[in-house]
């Protein structure tokens, strides 16, 4: 897979000169009107629009700082819930009305292939999308990936002499006991996970039974899995790549493994309800989070980028060294409900 994607003013001085005050007046009331209209023009009309996220909260607080910067007139309220928190949120809403939210980032593209099969999405497609990787691009131009973030075997460097380089090899004996994984009922990546998995000819269904009956340990997010890994309370953990690079970075004894037969991703991605009142303000913040700028801070928050002029986190491989699970849309987002109810028969 390759990883394609000021407001200026100027001020007069004014002549304190007595006799030319007038003058200085009318100079002045030229100037105050050419800032007017700079600023309007460089600008996004004040507004405020609300956020639907899944993104660490810290992480999503840094964005829109960022974004602010150059969007001052912009107000982003964030709500912030795992992703299956915020897809119940959004039915409940649907039940009485309109979505809240006039943008969603969140979870995996089969989230976003529902909502736009059910014409909640406002088609939008963001500045510069030449320079995106087109595999996160919705050809319909309904929701844009924002970052790639792969699924993985993490380790503890401590515990872990060689680690597992394979899914298969996680339902080993061996391993009873020792790995942790997200709930897909909480983890939109999780259960994005499990429809590939269970849709995958060389894992499937078999895969699935075998690693249960290893008897993994289920923490409700990615956050909780990493960090028990880091810990040693479980030296095995499937958990998204981004957070071992955190926390190795960190000084953690916690290193990843890309498994031979592929690994899944999500690509985070963000897309404009079409209930939306305020459509310029939510282009302007989804431009933001795939322009180059929005993709070097997410660099610097360790994710791989959707765009390939911006570089990569460090100690993280090109994403034509990773082998990549990418199965049909559809099939992911037609089966993503069953495999999330086959995961919580097989691991309760």
């Amino acid at each position: 897979m390759r990883n394609s994607l000021s407001t200026l003013s100027t001020r007069n001085t004014r002549n304190a000169l007595a006799g030319l005050a007038l003058v200085g007046l009318a100079l002045t009331g030229c100037s105050a009107a050419t800032d007017t209209t700079d600023d309007a023009s460089a600008t996004t009309e004040a507004a405020t629009i609300t956020l639907y996220t899944s993104e660490p909260q810290a992480k999503i607080d840094a964005v829109v700082a960022a974004f602010n910067v150059i969007e001052p007139g912009v107000t982003v309220d964030v709500f912030r819930a795992g992703t299956g928190d915020l897809t119940a949120r959004i039915e409940a809403e649907l039940t009485s009305g309109d979505v809240q939210a006039d943008v969603l980032l969140a979870a995996d593209a089969g989230t976003f292939e529902g909502y736009k099969a059910d014409d909640l999405l406002r088609a939008y497609t963001p500045a510069d999308v030449d320079a995106l990787n087109p595999d996160v691009v919705d050809p319909d131009g309904f929701y844009t990936g924002t970052r790639i973030i792969p699924t993985v075997i993490a380790y503890n460097t401590t515990m872990i002499d060689t680690p597992p380089t394979s899914w298969q090899e996680l339902t080993d004996s061996a391993y009873a006991d020792l790995i942790t994984m997200p709930n897909p009922d909480v983890s939109g990546a999780a259960a994005y996970n499990a429809a590939v998995w269970l849709n995958t000819p060389d894992l499937g269904d078999d895969w699935l039974s075998a690693l249960a009956a290893n008897n993994p340990v289920i923490a409700e997010s990615n956050g909780p899995v990493s960090q028990a890994v880091a810990t040693g309370t479980q030296p095995i953990g499937i958990v998204v790549d981004y957070l071992v690079r955190e926390l190795k970075a960190a000084g953690s004894p916690i290193d990843v493994s890309y498994p031979a037969e592929g690994v899944p991703y999500v690509s985070q991605p963000v897309g404009i309800f079409a209930s939306t009142s305020e459509q310029d303000a939510s282009e302007a913040f989804v431009d933001f989070l795939v322009s180059a700028q929005g993709q070097e801070l997410a660099v610097e928050q360790s994710y791989l980028p959707v765009r390939n002029d911006v570089g990569t986190p460090e100690g993280a491989p090109a994403m034509d060294d990773i082998a990549i699970l990418s199965p049909d849309l559809q099939v992911i987002s037609d089966s993503r409900a069953d495999a999330v109810a086959r995961f919580t028969e097989l691991f309760s």
